[in-house]
């Protein structure tokens, strides 16, 4: 179970005629402010997914001509001073709002706001047989504020300024699953946690406000973490929510799946198919319906019959495993009557078992109750001896949104719809810290379909559903991944390729991979193959590489004989940049912050960037442009100012501050380097299990730079424990010389590695 954050006492509760507002710091940059008509709820500790404690440190309380003022050398907090209300005029009987108004305003210790509160609602309705209230509040939204984030949301654009957000967890929106985080990052120096796990509806930055609104509640509560940066905030969602663990190395390279391998030969078949032609390869995937019934927790062994020696298998080849396990339980099933009498479903109203979603006809089970502690720890037993005992490394908790909507239904804690949102965080908690009991010396690793406040935490992997196979759906992912990210939560991908059957619309344009060969979809699709590449290119350059989808077959060399080579190329690429991309993974464990970062992170003071979706920065040193037309072979890319930028592929320098058009031949996306980076580049190597050597260590000149080199065994929790070896390089610009604090983590000589690229015109 995720408990609420430990309980503290407010710095202070104040009163407005009625209306208490509680202010609590959880660290210098962090407050809390909470307002309810009960003081009793005013002070009550905070929700579920915040696992920081209360932090008045530093902080002062004084009263300034009626006004309650709250600073810390961070921020301050101004609860203005009400008049007493006067009675109301004729037209404000019907429209005035019967609460006792408050308004605050958040601000940076000199005094220049950040958040300003102007209002907050609280209005009586009755929500499954319960009655509550939709609550809510409003905020100033200055002209120029930009605001991104607020989970996964693929209608197609990365600001949500002017926009109505649903945040709810929804499998079936229209445009692709929306997972609601309710962590809202602005680009003024600030963000929003908004402290409520029900349906929510928020719209920034519409007809001058920010209006948030949930559907249940009895206060309203949020946090504003304040930053110079946009790595200061997300170091205070860190410390609020609980940090991002480092995932195994082996996340970082190629995750091959399928929906589904049918049998242990096929899976196995899959994986020796990659060693044979020299692709690299760390995790096999089995997918659902390798069990002989749904809630059976069990393996068939009528097709998988020695999942043990499967995995074995694997494990010799340097691969590791992940496998599938579903929530439900059909009512045939041999758990189902057991969970039921113990009343560890999703129950309705009147206590009986909600078996089945009447939409979409779904009669498929019963949902564990993952907000009961004791269902928790059964569900992890079930998987540890009946599941990982075979020697599967690590899990896929699908359908945690969860597929099976609560609404209606009553969770243990509570109505569903009063906690809509909350059980991917529960869910995906309890496999979690039953791993870190049972298996301590084994790193987590979770791959989870929904997330909420502090999910980060859990050592999940997330990605955005089962969406199409069209490069429509592969336009949306580019700003959908980058809201997912701006979230807080670093770890995203998408199924390459798409999840769902390749049916996509009649090719504007004669295809540029020719599909003669391909056997991953059928013959109305020939640049089905083209959009695979496209696809593969930009998740080779995001958080995860996987490879997923409804097809009859998924491999890299199913594309056909003109896709598989370059597909080869960018999966060389991928382990290449093991090396760099596993020290950004170490420092994100650090500092919280993801990245796949829009460029709003990097660029604050470039309003141009503040609003691109289809670009982004991996890390500090790579700008990526994904190529998301059918037929292109080039695209236009912005270059963020106060910088220059080399052409990954050419080495030609050009100034920051101007839209550029880039060649984009099949075989390459745009991909720019940020003058003044440092970029190692590993040796070729079958899996992450083999020890990479470096290949080389470029220097794009520019500016002075530093990087953090680090590695470990990649597999187990020694890392949290300070082992582990790391390096520290700086390049002089006056200098034109790269240092490095010891001997790099390979255990080479760093001079012998240096490249220093030349720019050319």
């Amino acid at each position: 179970m995720v408990p609420a954050a430990a309980g503290a006492a407010p710095l202070a509760t104040v009163e407005r005629h009625g209306s208490y507002v509680a202010v609590e710091p959880y660290g210098p940059n962090i407050v809390r402010v909470t307002l309810a008509t009960d003081a009793a709820l005013a002070d009550a500790p905070a929700g579920y997914g915040i696992s920081g404690r209360a932090d008045a440190a530093g902080w002062t309380h004084r009263v300034e001509n009626g006004a309650d003022v709250f600073a810390s050398p961070a921020v301050t907090v101004r609860v203005a001073a009400q008049p007493w209300p006067k009675a109301p005029g004729q037209m404000e009987r019907y429209f005035a709002p019967s609460l006792p108004p408050v308004s605050l305003v958040v601000a940076r210790a000199d005094g220049r706001p950040l958040a300003e509160m102007t209002g907050w609602e609280m209005a009586p309705h009755v929500v499954n047989g319960e009655k509550t209230f939709r609550v809510g509040a409003s905020f100033a939204a200055p002209a120029d504020e930009h605001y991104y984030g607020l989970g996964q949301n693929q209608e197609g654009a990365l600001d949500l300024k002017g926009r109505t957000i649903d945040c709810r967890h929804n499998y079936d929106a229209p445009a692709g699953e929306t997972v609601c985080v309710p962590f809202m990052v602005t680009n003024k120096g600030y963000g929003v946690v908004w402290d409520n796990p029900s349906a929510t509806t928020v719209s920034p930055g519409l007809f001058s406000a920010t209006h948030w609104q949930s559907e249940v509640g009895e206060r309203v509560s949020f946090f504003v973490i304040a930053g110079a940066t946009a790595d200061e905030i997300y170091a205070g969602y860190k410390r609020l929510t609980g940090e991002t663990p480092l995932p195994p190395k082996a996340a970082f390279g190629l995750i091959q799946s399928k929906a589904r391998y049918e049998s242990q030969a096929e899976l196995l078949g899959v994986a020796e198919g990659y060693r044979k032609r020299g692709y690299p390869l760390d995790v096999m995937v089995l997918d659902w319906f390798y069990w002989t019934r749904m809630g059976q927790l069990d393996i068939d062994r009528n097709f998988f019959p020695d999942p043990k020696g499967m995995n074995d298998a694997l494990h010799r080849m340097g691969m590791r495993s992940i496998v599938s396990v579903w929530p439900r339980f059909e009512r045939e099933s041999r758990y189902y009557e057991m969970l039921a009498a113990k009343g560890w479903f999703l129950k309705d109203k009147d206590g009986h078992v909600v078996d089945g979603l009447a939409v979409r006809s779904d009669r498929a089970g019963a949902l564990i109750d993952s907000t009961n502690p004791e269902a928790r720890a059964w569900f992890w037993g079930k998987i540890r001896d009946n599941i990982a005992s075979q020697g599967f490394d690590w899990f896929w908790l699908d359908e945690t949104e969860p597929d099976l909507v609560p609404d209606g239904g009553f969770y243990s804690i509570g109505s569903g719809d009063r906690y809509h949102n909350l059980f991917p965080l529960v869910h995906t908690e309890g496999v979690a810290e039953g791993s870190a009991r049972d298996r301590p010396e084994l790193r987590n690793l979770i791959l989870s379909r929904a997330a909420y406040l502090g999910s980060q935490r859990t050592g999940s992997l997330f990605w955005s559903s089962d969406v199409h196979a069209s490069w429509e759906a592969l336009r949306r992912q580019v700003p959908a991944g980058l809201g997912f990210t701006a979230t807080g939560l670093a770890y995203w991908g998408s199924d390459t390729g798409g999840w769902q059957w390749p049916n996509g619309p009649k090719a504007e344009h004669p295809p540029l991979v020719d599909p003669a060969g391909a056997k991953a979809m059928g013959g109305n699709y020939p640049d089905y193959p083209e959009l695979f590449v496209r696809w593969f290119e930009y998740n080779a350059l995001t958080p995860t590489l996987r490879i997923h989808g409804l097809r009859p077959a998924t491999s890299i060399w199913d594309y056909g004989p003109a896709a598989e080579p370059i597909l080869a190329s960018w999966l060389k690429l991928r382990y290449q940049l093991v090396p760099y991309l596993y020290a950004l993974g170490r420092h994100t464990y650090e500092g919280g912050a993801p990245f796949m970062r829009a460029l709003f992170m990097d660029f604050p003071d470039d309003p141009n960037a503040a609003t691109l979706g289809d670009e982004y920065m991996l890390g500090a040193a790579f700008l990526v442009a994904p190529v998301t037309e059918q037929g292109a072979t080039r695209r236009s890319v912005y270059l963020p100012a106060g910088s220059d930028w080399y052409d990954f592929w050419t080495n030609r320098r050009l100034h920051g501050g101007q839209t550029v058009t880039a060649d984009a031949p099949i075989d390459r996306i745009p991909v720019f380097v940020r003058a003044g980076s440092i970029v190692p580049m590993g040796t070729d190597v079958p899996s992450t299990a083999t020890q990479q050597k470096l290949a080389e260590i470029r220097v794009y000149p520019g500016r002075d730079t530093a990087l953090t080199l680090y590695d470990d065994d990649g597999t187990t929790n020694a890392y949290r424990k300070g082992q582990g070896t790391s390096a520290t390089l700086r390049w002089s610009e006056a200098g034109r010389r790269l240092t490095a604090s010891g001997r790099l983590p390979t255990g080479q000589d760093p001079q012998l590695l240096v490249r220093v690229i030349e720019a050319r015109p």
